[in-house]
């Protein structure tokens, strides 16, 4: 909210008009080892999409609040919770993860040979309303994954049209919000590339890595939950979601998962300390777009 509502370069460029997609990813190296039990009931679509990816991508899409208190954000949060689509099932991708170099199979972890659970979910998601109108949110979160990432990528658009003779690279303006590890902020931009022989075109980020753009103190910050925590003490309930969110949260949920148990879909397994089955790769490539790469 402070990157969008704190700076006029980027909120008029928040639209359909200049956004090409969105990612948003939420990868884990852990499995389910020691909560298998429980997360055989859940999943990853129950425990991660339904609550955390959810408000990451309210978050992005939201509408500016009249101001910066708790229901005023959470009004408009639930306003792009419920005007989300329904997602079609070829817009969905639902993984498990295998054994591999050594290492348990999520059945093996969750005790359970014959299980259906996800323990990935990839999604193609739309907002109806005028701001959002075309522009496909691409969502996923898994465990045992090649690295702990959790990244929100706004991709802009192509240039309409590019002076720069015999260059056709294709160049975009990526603005990634790293929220964990490695907290901080950078922009691809389009420059020369230096030295002589023309006019060569390179992308670079812009990369404002909090611990060292902000120095000693940007590495003691708390963790998440002890933030939370600190915001219940002190009343501020932002962050959490009320009541109404919950309900439209799982009426957008509850379809999807009860599509799958009535099909009895199998997940698509993929290696441990991958990123993910192809089908998710493929969710991307369809639509001439590729997933960025997930670095810890």
């Amino acid at each position: 909210m402070a990157v969008r509502f704190g700076n006029v370069l980027f909120e008029p460029l928040w639209n359909n008009h200049y956004v090409d997609h969105i990612q948003i990813t939420v990868a884990e190296t852990v499995g389910v080892g020691g909560r298998g039990s429980y997360y055989d009931k859940s999943g990853a679509m129950r425990d991660m999409v339904q609550n955390h990816l959810m408000q990451l991508l309210c978050l992005i899409a939201m509408e500016p609040p009249s101001k910066f208190e708790a229901d005023e954000v959470r009004n408009e949060k639930l306003k792009v919770i419920r005007a989300l689509q329904p997602v079609e099932n070829h817009h969905i991708v639902r993984g498990q993860y295998d054994a591999h170099e050594g290492g348990q199979s999520y059945r093996q972890d969750a005790e359970n040979p014959r299980s259906f659970t996800e323990s990935f979910i990839a999604m193609k998601c739309h907002i109806n309303n005028w701001r959002w109108a075309g522009v496909p949110f691409y969502i996923r979160t898994g465990k045992k994954m090649k690295a702990r990432s959790s990244e929100i990528a706004v991709v802009f658009k192509d240039l309409g049209h590019s002076i720069f003779e015999g260059d056709e690279a294709r160049h975009r303006n990526i603005l990634a919000i790293r929220l964990q590890p490695n907290e901080g902020i950078d922009l691809q931009v389009t420059i020369k590339e230096p030295g002589p022989g023309g006019m060569r075109l390179i992308d670079v980020p812009l990369d404002m890595t909090f611990s060292e753009a902000l120095g000693p103190d940007a590495e003691d910050v708390t963790d998440a939950y002890e933030r939370l925590i600190m915001d219940v003490i002190r009343g501020n309930q932002t962050l959490f979601m009320r009541g109404d969110e919950v309900e439209a949260a799982w009426a957008w949920t509850d379809p999807i998962i009860q599509g799958w148990e009535k099909r009895n879909d199998v997940p698509k397994l993929y290696d441990a300390g991958s990123a993910g089955p192809d089908d998710a790769l493929m969710l991307m490539h369809r639509d001439g777009r590729r997933w960025r790469d997930i670095k810890g």
